[in-house]
């Protein structure tokens, strides 16, 4: 392991980002708060991190000539979205010390790869995923076993919060959504009895240590997180232990650096099955920024940075609250107005954060408000009235 990139003001010391959206954004405030500088590699020239972070690559992520500013500037470079091209992280990876590296980066943005890595896992971190196939054919199709449906079909690549999934309860289903997802090779999972969801963030220095935040509790609304809670109500202390366990064994075998979220399914009978992971911060995680000693993004500062890891403790209960775009219309009217932020940051233990995103649209992640207080009911009574405050059902 190379020694470690310290905050230094002359010359400065300068962390690189890969992807301008609002993890970026929240990184390069933790970073900058640190002592370092970030430049940010992204093709828009209007996004959250650029606006925030001291130089902007105004580059295509595969682009040589960016890819090269970016290695030249920066001893050190992450990424903030999982579907960047793992080549160009390995060309960095070259040039840069890259956390996390190009092959963690390339098994989680194929879910057939995840898959199969989280099978091999299984001896070591003690759960499976659910069962499933891959959907490359008609003829795959056709083989498919009763046992898998009903199901959900799932294209390997670039799917997020819920796009490319679709549910399918009969091989005609499955055919339908094949071909209207253009053939291209899909996983079908079975659909399980779910009691509630789990992520475990977790993170891992270069020296091997590695840290694991408390269980959060999530609740999705089509396919978006809507909210995190942490520590999470329905999660029993066994379960908590054994998703912990988990994401350590996960995180050690793929010799990860940096910061690593893990979303688990609770079955009905108590049981753990691993879903996916998510190879940077994470939006489950947002809740650290104002409930914990280390938030994520400060987390991911440290480990690229080859500095020790920082303390996971959760000083208070907190409750997560996603604001998408829709909050900034009155129901189906097109006519955009600014919520009632005064009214939302008059309620106890709120904490409001926007990121930077000057067009409101309908499923956009605009931002998102924690709410922190002494006992968890206080703040999910917080988030009632801030549901009601925006016009968002319950």
């Amino acid at each position: 392991m190379s020694d470690p990139l310290l905050p230094s003001a002359n010359p400065p010391a300068w962390l690189g980002v890969m992807g301008g959206g609002q993890l970026g954004r929240m990184f390069a405030h933790a970073a900058q708060t640190m002592g370092y500088k970030v430049a940010v590699l992204e093709p828009a020239q209007d996004c959250p991190a650029g606006q925030v972070a001291e130089r902007l690559i105004t580059a295509g992520y595969s682009d040589a000539a960016g890819l090269a500013e970016l290695a030249g500037q920066c001893r050190a470079v992450t990424t903030e979205f999982e579907n960047v091209p793992a080549d160009s992280m390995a060309w960095l990876g070259e040039r840069s010390f890259v956390a996390p590296s190009a092959s963690c980066v390339s098994i989680a943005q194929d879910r057939i790869a995840e898959k199969r890595f989280f099978v091999e896992c299984a001896p070591s971190s003690g759960v499976m995923p659910a069962p499933h196939k891959t959907i490359a054919s008609h003829a795959d199709i056709d083989a498919i076993g009763d046992e898998l449906l009903p199901g959900i079909l799932k294209t390997v690549r670039m799917g997020y919060d819920g796009k490319g999934q679709v549910r399918v309860r009969s091989r005609e289903d499955v055919r339908a959504a094949f071909d209207q997802m253009g053939g291209v090779t899909c996983l079908l999972e079975k659909m399980l009895p779910l009691a509630y969801e789990v992520s475990v963030l977790t993170a891992r220095g270069a020296d091997g240590a590695s840290v694991v935040y408390p269980i959060a509790e999530n609740v999705h609304r089509e396919g978006i997180l809507f909210t995190t809670t942490v520590p999470g109500p329905n999660v029993s202390a066994a379960c908590a232990q054994q998703a912990q366990d988990a994401a350590r064994a996960i995180v050690a075998e793929l010799g990860y650096v940096g910061v690593l979220c893990i979303e688990f399914f609770v079955l009905q009978d108590g049981s753990l099955v691993v879903n996916e992971m998510a190879p940077r911060p994470h939006n489950s995680g947002h809740y650290t920024i104002d409930a914990c000693v280390t938030s994520q993004f400060a987390q991911q500062v440290r480990a690229m940075a080859r500095l020790p890891l920082g303390d996971v403790r959760q000083h208070s209960p907190a409750v997560m609250l996603n604001i998408l775009g829709d909050v900034w219309f009155d129901g189906d009217s097109d006519s955009v107005r600014e919520p009632a932020w005064d009214q939302v940051l008059a309620l106890p233990g709120a904490n409001l954060h926007l990121y930077g995103k000057d067009d409101p649209r309908r499923g956009r992640k605009m931002g998102h408000v924690t709410f922190v207080a002494p006992a968890l009911a206080q703040a999910q009574d917080s988030l009632r009235q801030a549901c009601l405050i925006l016009g968002i059902p319950e």
